[in-house]
């Protein structure tokens, strides 16, 4: 299990009555987390603003090379609807880079075994008896799966899930995006010793170790067949997404050149034991914008009318007050995987 001491800086604003976006609200603390191999992790806790039922909690498992700052207004858009959110980044990220990036080695492996961990059994520890939903975006999935202690999460919600197969691009951005991450991504990080993302205008740096994961994933199947250690701990992460048992709840975004539809289906192939998913595809025209893409659904303009169909999904009398949402006929689709 992890542990964790705060730093003492809160954060956040308040507003008067009648002010502005619920995302706004709210106070913030961030604290270091420190994982079971010692390694110490930047995280922010959003608390509940208003008492809630059922009890719940949220841990928001980040895609990669995403700092989690990026999903504040989505966490704190939660805790004022009264459900507590816990944010954190993986090593090599945001608040947990090191010193230097050059030949840091963390990989996918690192990030579920030990920082994902680490921020499940947080919220476990301190709220033994709420029910902990796992939200991951993109490839956090499989961080929010493959974790040792992933079955504390009683349901999940994947946003943009997806394997990094450059085969369920979206066909008009696939030869540019696997030129990018395919071809530029692991010559560059061999020269740089990590992949420098923010200098090239790609987001935030990536750790080498995950960058020539993301690089050499190039043929359909996930799983690796190999006998080499880091093959093994690939395999056991897979493992430990196949025996999750819960309700899970699949977003995908219908101009999302990442993670397409059939890219979070054969996601979903590697959680076999998931609870009748549902399958929600968000169009543009349902959040009345021009275009969502791969992060859009944790922008403020989307998340005003798309946050409060998540809410009606995990708990449709509370959202739908504040709400009435989930038209059936807006979405592209409604579906059981």
């Amino acid at each position: 299990m992890g542990h964790a001491y705060y730093k003492g800086k809160a954060k956040g604003k308040a507003k008067g009555k009648g002010g502005g976006d619920p995302s706004d609200f709210g106070e913030h603390r961030e604290f270091r987390l420190r994982a079971a191999d010692g390694y110490e992790l930047g995280a922010v806790f959003y608390p509940a603003l208003r008492p809630r039922s059922p009890r719940r909690v949220a841990v928001l498992h980040c895609g990669a090379g995403i700092p989690a700052q990026r999903y504040r207004r989505f966490a704190s858009f939660l805790a004022e609807w009264g459900i507590p959110v816990l944010t954190y980044d993986y090593r090599g990220i945001g608040l947990s880079r090191p010193a230097t990036m050059r030949g840091f080695q963390a990989r996918i492996e690192d990030w579920a075994e030990f920082d994902s961990a680490a921020a499940i059994a947080w919220l476990r520890e301190r709220f033994p008896r709420d029910e902990i939903v796992g939200i991951s975006h993109s490839i956090g999935c499989l961080c929010l799966g493959g974790a040792p202690n992933a079955s504390e999460q009683a349901r999940v919600v994947l946003v943009g899930a997806h394997t990094g197969y450059y085969g369920d691009y979206r066909p008009l951005y696939r030869l540019p995006m696997a030129v990018a991450w395919h071809g530029l991504m692991p010559a560059v990080t061999r020269f740089f010793g990590y992949f420098p993302a923010d200098r090239l205008g790609l987001g935030e740096d990536l750790p080498a170790g995950m960058a020539m994961q993301w690089a050499e994933r190039r043929v359909p199947d996930l799983r690796p067949s190999g006998g080499e250690p880091a093959q093994q701990r690939m395999r056991r992460l897979l493992d430990r997404c196949a025996m999750l048992q819960c309700p899970a709840l699949a977003i995908s975004i219908s101009d999302d050149a990442f993670a397409t539809v059939s890219g979070t289906k054969r996601l979903l192939t590697y959680f076999p034991r998931l609870s009748s998913p549902q399958h929600i595809v968000f169009t543009p025209l349902d959040a009345h914008v021009r275009r969502i893409g791969h992060f859009g659904f944790f922008r403020r303009a989307v998340g005003t009318a798309l946050w409060p169909r998540l809410l009606a999904q995990l708990d449709s009398g509370r959202a739908e007050a504040a709400q009435p949402a989930i038209a059936s006929g807006s979405l592209t689709g409604i579906s059981s995987l």
